[in-house]
């Protein structure tokens, strides 16, 4: 069975086509700058690189480039669109609408299309990818994989608001949570390393990208995490303000006449790390402007780092314990400095780095050999999760090709 992976922003599309009978990945890509004059896709087919250059006008046009390349007779590693058993879809919001993966059907979409507010950064371009496959494969089965349902597992008191219940009746407003996929394929993979079942471990997911989130995994299940109703809450993140006094929100808008449209926008693309440092999103162009001696990129690295230790300590206390701590996503997995920044002065819960594996994460393990807490970095991997769940939901379903 392949099963190809999708995965929409707001002007890329990347992709996977797996072979599941041994989880192989046999072409991969991505399509950047859709609807940009100066469009570009890298394709990897069996090891060979593909590089285009040209306008992509839109993710239907980008998806029949990539279907094109894939089953192209010289380039192509399948011989025709029928060797796609399913597609599964990533889709950042299913509210409480979707309590796992689900078969796209025309109802479905109209759901999605609902829960644009919730997400309306992300299900836009979730819901142009699965309309465009859903267009180029009718025949094929669809299959969309939240990042909210691993959350759904949360318990009233850690997803209710202090609002008036009947918000939460009228409205579902309530914690969402989100990076869902690679919370559960992370946690999964650290207990395999670990050796330990799952069902007996407590838990710390830190996915740390430009979006940022941190979740308390209790036997498997997310019990507590940092996102909330939206992906704006929590962490600070690359341009997200991550958590903040929502009286501040008020004052905003009457002390400096913002709209709301305006207020959103500066909320989630002009604040966080860029808004603190006012030279960049990256982590990376942080360090060396912090070395040159810019403070405010300094300041902006110490509050990313000092809002992720003090989840940490919480979600220690709500997990009533901590066996291990695992750091993912871009940052997560390629910034030592951060991880030992994070880990820095948590000894009294059982965190102690090993300097030198965090150096060089070669075996996962980046805790020393004493340390009470295992501290692992694991690189995510949210298209095998969504190839997995795809593929059970159409066997459950009984229309596997």
């Amino acid at each position: 069975m392949k099963i190809l992976v999708i995965n929409c922003g707001s002007s890329s599309i990347k992709y996977k086509l797996i072979d599941m009978e041994e989880e192989e990945i046999i072409a991969r890509g991505i399509l950047e700058r859709i609807g940009e004059k100066n469009s570009w896709q890298i394709h990897f087919l069996m090891g060979r690189k593909i590089k285009i250059e040209g306008k992509i006008i839109n993710h239907k046009k980008g998806l029949k480039d990539l279907l094109s390349i894939i089953t192209d007779n010289d380039k192509g590693v399948i011989k025709d669109l029928s060797q796609i058993s399913a597609v599964g879809h990533r889709v950042v919001h299913g509210g409480e609408k979707f309590l796992q993966p689900t078969l796209i059907d025309d109802k479905v979409i109209e759901t999605i299309r609902r829960l644009i507010p919730l997400a309306p950064l992300h299900n836009p371009p979730n819901l142009a990818g699965i309309e465009a496959a859903c267009s180029l494969l009718p025949q094929t089965p669809q299959v969309a994989v939240f990042d909210t349902t691993f959350h759904q597992s949360l318990p009233p008191r850690a997803f209710l608001y202090g609002l008036p219940y009947n918000y939460y009746e009228k409205y579902r407003v309530r914690r969402y949570g989100f990076h869902g996929t690679s919370h559960r394929y992370v946690s999964q993979r650290a207990a395999y390393l670990m050796g330990i079942p799952l069902k007996k471990l407590k838990m710390i997911t830190c996915h740390l990208g430009n979006g940022c989130s941190i979740t308390a995994v209790k036997g498997g299940k997310s019990i507590d995490t940092s996102m909330g109703f939206t992906p704006l809450e929590g962490l600070v993140m690359g341009t997200r303000c991550g958590d903040l006094d929502p009286a501040l929100v008020l004052w905003l808008i009457g002390k400096i006449g913002l709209s709301t449209y305006e207020l959103q926008d500066i909320l989630n693309t002009k604040s966080g790390l860029l808004g603190i440092s006012g030279v960049s999103n990256d982590v990376r162009d942080l360090q060396k402007e912090s070395k040159a001696g810019n403070y405010l990129a300094s300041l902006a690295l110490d509050v990313f780092t000092y809002r992720i230790k003090k989840y940490i300590g919480a979600y220690t206390a709500v997990l009533g314990g901590l066996d291990s701590l695992v750091f993912t996503g871009g940052i997560g997995e390629n910034e030592p400095e951060i991880r030992k920044d994070i880990c820095s002065g948590l000894g009294f819960l059982g965190i102690d780095l090993d300097e030198d594996k965090n150096k060089k994460p070669d075996n996962h393990i980046i805790s020393k050999d004493n340390s009470k807490v295992k501290i692992l970095v694991i690189p995510t991997d949210e298209e095998i999760m969504i190839a997995r769940e795809t593929q059970r939901i159409i066997q459950e379903k009984e229309i596997c090709r």
